[in-house]
């Protein structure tokens, strides 16, 4: 038995009834279930293909921006969450706003679109971004996290409501320590995992330390914390946005690509183009009133 998660797009109430009966009347349809009032609802059904279903009940939605996740029922709460950091959990990519204290931040927010398009590989692109970074004083870090940096809506209340139920979550990024450090642990994940930049008297010396957290950091981030914990596959669930998550968003019991670029949104088991992140609560059949709100 599949499940179908539908939730609105962030900050509106679509759910409503007329939508749950197109989604009853569909054939194989067993019953719906209010997650959270007409912000998320369930619909269970008799089908073996996720991809099919969700096809099937997007013409129902009548162009509304709302989501829809699809995944085996039986295993749909997960125990482990792996999650990017840049345009994922919040809402800039930190080496971005770094160049703009240079005056670069085309230049570079340009080779980091190609990266995450998966156009240009990721390690030799980082490297060419932190080149550009030399001589910027790492006390803008702060100020940059201060005043730019938003984290996205929802990241906060996933994190605590995941962890208030015994899941462990690790923040796995492409980018830098001197970000994941505060950022997850303003949002309240367990560990954090990402790439070092090599500072001198405090200055960017525009090289970052090896190995580099990429592609394949991310899937052995994934492989190592749900062989330490003892879980199986299908218990994991992992979000991301770029190219670079790919693998992890594959391997993941549930792989979501948020806001993702088109290569990624086609390639992962489901898709955030609407909803905030508490979509991934909804689709492990929390309930609104489940949800850990601070």
């Amino acid at each position: 038995m599949l499940v179908a998660t539908l939730v609105s797009a962030h900050g509106q109430a679509l759910i409503v009834e007329a939508l749950l009966q197109r989604l009853a009347a569909l054939p194989g349809a067993l019953r719906t279930q209010r997650l959270d009032g007409e912000i998320a609802a369930d619909l269970f059904a008799e089908a073996g293909d996720a991809r099919k279903l969700e096809a099937e009940l997007r013409p129902l939605l009548e162009g509304a921006p709302i989501d829809i996740l699809v995944q085996p029922a039986a295993t749909r709460r997960k125990a482990l969450f792996l999650a990017d950091m840049d345009s994922t959990m919040i809402g800039q990519e930190c080496i971005d706003e770094l160049a703009a204290y240079v005056g670069l931040k085309e230049k570079v927010s340009g080779i980091t679109e190609r990266a995450m398009r998966g156009e240009i590989a990721f390690e030799p692109a980082l490297r060419e971004r932190v080149a550009l970074l030399k001589g910027v004083p790492l006390s803008v870090v702060a100020e940059i996290i201060r005043e730019r940096i938003t984290l996205t809506p929802g990241g906060r209340e996933l994190v605590m409501t995941m962890r208030g139920q015994g899941g462990h979550t690790a923040l796995v990024s492409g980018g830098f320590t001197v970000f994941t450090g505060p950022i997850s642990a303003t949002i309240g994940f367990d560990e954090h995992r990402s790439n070092t930049l090599l500072a001198q008297d405090g200055v960017l010396i525009g090289q970052v330390a090896d190995p580099i957290l990429g592609k394949q950091a991310k899937l052995d981030a994934l492989l190592e914390l749900r062989a330490r914990l003892g879980l199986a596959p299908a218990q994991t669930l992992a979000v991301g946005d770029g190219a670079n998550d790919l693998a992890m968003l594959g391997e993941a019991g549930l792989g979501v690509a948020f806001r993702a670029k088109p290569a990624v949104a086609a390639a992962a088991h489901a898709r955030l183009d609407h909803a905030d992140l508490t979509a991934l609560l909804y689709a492990q059949g929390y309930t609104g009133a489940e949800i850990v709100r601070s």
